[in-house]
């Protein structure tokens, strides 16, 4: 999914544990347009920037597609981080530079490892009727982040317990572990259902930060309340968490999007749909991409200079079918550096 915010922020993310237990809300973003599709935005944000590497989730639906237009994101790249895409509800075509066509569906990850250079789109199916899911980034580490792209496709078999169900895509929880690398420190993500009244009790590893989102029910984490489709954050140190679902009136299983991970470590800059180290390599990213849409002349040299990526192999973000929906375009460069948060 691109950010189609028109002034996106740049942000220097950092690792900061911080409170013990933070909720988040959200915040709305429109993605385009009066019938644009409408994203709740938990990551990142002022007093959160990163979950171990996790550094952007947007939540959607369930939405009307005839009402809404549904999920209508044209190419746009992305460098230096990685796309997890999990639905609930209906299905979206995804097309990459890098030739991948594929089909994301309930309970099945589609995950899209940028590195260097990717550019992709994301259009819902024409039979899907109600969209409803999560998109997820994760940055990758300074290690990693220059590798070639890469698309993983990967169908977890829950694990199921008296009143719960657990779908783990990234990493290891409650047993089941996901076969895929992510080419990060560690890292967790898992879909858990539970019935009311039921109670779970989780190990976790106590080198991890962790974050659930509620996306449905009522449910608490070690007793403290969880607002539907706020994020809870959770401090390293904590080896168990206990979910429960408190009683609803319609009697409908809670559903959580739990991510975890060790501690990135590293400060990163992100703007638009680009992570690099620094401001000079965004600026770089944002020419380099222009220009290979068409829309602008060739970076000058010293802007790649700046960015350490003189003489680096182009073009960075590669071939696209011509009978596709035009390129998004990238948004205009704020006017001066922004301070970093985080």
């Amino acid at each position: 999914m691109s950010n189609t915010e028109p002034v996106p922020l740049e942000t220097v993310c950092t690792t900061d544990t911080g409170a013990d237990i933070q909720i988040l809300p959200p915040r709305m973003v429109p993605l385009g347009g009066p019938r644009g599709l409408t994203v709740r935005r938990t990551l990142p944000q002022r007093k959160r920037s990163l979950v171990g590497a996790w550094c952007f989730l947007d939540s959607y639906g369930p939405d009307d597609v005839i009402e809404s237009n549904g999920m209508n994101v044209a190419r746009h790249p992305h460098t230096g981080l990685a796309t997890v895409s999990w639905l609930y509800t209906g299905q979206i075509d995804h097309l990459d530079s890098a030739g991948n066509a594929a089909v994301v569906r309930p309970g099945e990850m589609n995950l899209m490892l940028a590195g260097r250079g990717i550019t992709h789109q994301e259009f819902s199916t024409p039979e899907t009727t109600v969209l409803h899911g999560a998109q997820l980034w994760y940055a990758l580490p300074d290690a990693t982040r220059h590798m070639e792209h890469d698309f993983i496709h990967y169908a977890p078999e829950p694990v199921t317990g008296s009143g719960w169900s657990l779908s783990v895509f990234l990493g290891s929880l409650a047993g089941s572990t996901s076969p895929v690398d992510t080419h990060t420190p560690p890292l967790l993500g898992a879909e858990l259902t539970v019935e009311p009244g039921v109670s779970v009790d989780l190990s976790l590893d106590p080198t991890f930060e962790h974050a659930i989102l509620v996306d449905r029910g009522t449910p608490t984490a070690d007793g403290v309340e969880m607002p539907k489709d706020h994020l809870a954050y959770f401090a390293p140190g904590r080896t168990t968490l206990t979910i429960n679902h408190l009683n609803d009136d319609d009697a409908a299983p809670a559903r959580l999007l739990i991510l975890g991970g060790e501690p990135l470590g590293e400060e990163i800059v992100m703007w638009w749909n680009f992570i690099g180290r620094s401001h000079e390599e965004v600026v770089a990213y944002r020419a380099i991409y222009q220009h290979e849409i068409g829309v602008d002349d060739a970076p000058a040299e010293d802007v790649l200079a700046a960015a350490g990526l003189t003489g680096q192999q182009v073009p960075r973000f590669g071939p696209y079918p011509d009978d596709q929906p035009a390129a998004l375009p990238a948004p205009a460069l704020p006017n001066a550096r922004l301070r970093s948060r985080g």
